[in-house]
């Protein structure tokens, strides 16, 4: 008889795109999302929490990657080897379109406008890479309903102050607003407009998104025919002309325009010498050191603010939507600047796209300036940590009618990563404070002690393991970064008294103290028992 197979034993690892998250790392995401959140009900905004599954249907021609219908989100089909298969469904890849869904399924119990936030993981079926994965937290906030670009620009001035409530300082940030109507009438003027060439202008869309990656000449050849990475993928184009192409190109470089007619207005000598200097150095506003410097000069930020919209007017000559794409940025640049929100924080900046093809009116993505080491040790900005804009037709959709709508995601997981960076690693978070196990009997007593830690807001657990070995509860105490450990054998418990033990001072003091400064500064003490939670805050505080 034939031995039994036996069943291989699963491999224990992550899915490729994934990845799992421990201790700090959760505590300090609830924490950003906390204060995120507290921002978003300031301004206004109610919290939804919609279903992680959408149909596909649902989710309509929005996919993350339109060149492959069902392919950039994870999606299965109900009842697949049926009779009658169901629906297609698939893990949301937003937090958009999924409120579009609601949006049009609650209309009649919602107000309008309809100001809703929205926090949790997102899936999308891409090819991961460094710092990119398939699974990721956004948090987002969508004004529906309200067809002003009033709402854009206050989406523009929550995005800046949230990003100042979870620690990045102002000038390690930039808002940068652009306007998609500019682009389609770029796009209409280089003959790019009508429903036979929607592939053209999405790789185009795509193509001008990815401008801070690959340069003016990775963009240049995504127009064209195409480009092939480090890795020896190719990448198709859009099969531009070469008119079509220049003209495209003379919208990405809009900003090294209106750095030349700054320039020349500048030659008597008033521009300051610290902006001329930026100028004759960099090579558009995207600059993340000639925003900042900028934003120290108002008339000369106001006045560049000026040259870019002539900029965009000029390109944009003979396109009725184009124009209009234009004036809304003017107004959304006054808005802001009666509430005081300046070029310092928040600029126009026509290199703005926004990959997603839902995305009508202006646009916006908040970009950290402050320099990083990347992994191969250059120095680079951080980059784009949110994102957003309008879309009025995404409800329509359900609807049939327009719905104005704009609204912003933040990425979490790219933010808290930014901070880690930026505060040369992120602190971990105390351990508890253990209550070590001398005598199995007496368990009631230990749970008594750290019930009492905990009442008072402590933090604090009781060992659970083998207590045989006293020192492996105390390297328990160490692999968990706990600050101290409470200690009651029977001599103590007979006396009324428990020894507590400063591990982070004792830790310091094995490091680098001498004999001497070990003698003086003890780094556990022995306190009755009724004063075992003040002397516990007391070595707390003192940490």
């Amino acid at each position: 008889m034939a031995k039994p197979k036996k069943t291989p034993r699963p491999k224990a690892e992550t899915p490729k795109g994934f990845r799992d998250y421990f201790g700090a790392e959760v505590t300090h995401r609830a924490e950003m999302l906390r204060k995120i959140a507290a921002v978003y009900h300031r301004y206004g905004f109610d919290a939804l929490e919609s279903s992680g599954v959408e149909t596909v249907e649902a989710l309509g021609k929005f996919l993350p990657d339109v060149d492959r219908p069902n392919e950039g989100v994870f999606a299965w089909q109900e009842d697949a080897e049926g009779d009658k298969p169901g629906d297609w469904l698939a893990l949301r890849y937003d937090l958009t379109a999924p409120l579009a869904r609601v949006y049009a399924q609650h209309r009649n119990d919602l107000p309008t406008p309809y100001r809703r936030y929205a926090m949790g993981p997102v899936w999308r079926n891409e090819k991961p890479g460094p710092g990119r994965f398939r699974q990721f937290y956004q948090c987002d906030a969508d004004t529906v309903g309200a067809p002003s670009v009033a709402a854009d620009a206050e989406i523009c001035a929550m995005l800046a102050d949230c990003l100042e409530e979870v620690g990045i300082a102002r000038g390690d940030y930039v808002v940068r607003v652009n306007n998609r109507k500019v682009l389609n009438g770029v796009l209409e003027v280089a003959g790019l407009s009508g429903d036979d060439k929607e592939a053209e202008r999405g790789i185009v869309l795509r193509a001008i998104d990815k401008l801070d990656r690959l340069g003016p000449e990775g963009v240049r050849a995504l127009l064209g025919e195409g480009r092939k990475d480090e890795s020896g993928d190719f990448t198709g184009g859009a099969g531009l002309s070469d008119l079509q192409v220049r003209q495209i190109m003379g919208f990405v470089a809009a900003n090294n325009k209106a750095q030349e007619r700054l320039l020349r207005v500048s030659e008597n000598g008033d521009l300051p010498e610290e902006l001329k200097s930026m100028f004759f150095g960099a090579s558009t506003l995207h600059d993340a050191d000639l925003v900042s410097v900028l934003g120290r000069y108002e008339p000369w930020a106001k006045l560049w603010n000026f040259y870019v919209l002539e900029v965009l007017y000029e390109l944009v000559d003979g396109s009725k939507v184009g124009a209009e794409g234009v004036e809304e940025l003017r107004e959304i640049s006054e808005l802001l600047k009666s509430q005081g929100y300046h070029s310092d924080r928040i600029v126009i900046d026509p290199s703005v796209v926004r990959g997603l093809g839902y995305y009508t009116g202006p646009v916006f993505e908040a970009e950290l300036t402050f320099p990083i080491q990347d992994e191969k040790g250059r120095t680079r900005n951080f980059g784009s940590v949110a994102g957003g804009g309008r879309y009025d037709d995404l409800v329509k959709r359900f609807t049939g009618q327009e719905v104005p709508a704009t609204g912003v995601s933040i990425g979490v997981d790219r933010l808290l990563a930014a901070l880690a960076m930026k505060n040369e690693g992120a602190a971990n978070d105390p351990g508890p404070v253990v209550v070590t196990v001398m005598d199995r009997d007496r368990m009631a007593d230990y749970q008594a002690m750290v019930a009492e830690l905990r009442q008072a807001g402590i933090r604090a657990e009781v060992y659970l393991g083998n207590p045989k070995n006293f020192g492996n509860q105390l390297k328990y105490a160490d692999k968990r970064g706990s600050p101290a450990a409470v200690i009651e054998g029977g001599d103590e418990h007979a006396r009324g008294v428990v020894q507590i033990k400063d591990l982070i001072l004792g830790a310091k003091i094995a490091e680098s103290a001498t004999h001497e400064e070990w003698k003086d500064r003890p780094s556990q003490y022995e306190v009755p028992r009724d004063q075992l939670v003040a002397k516990v805050r007391e070595i707390l505080d003192g940490q």
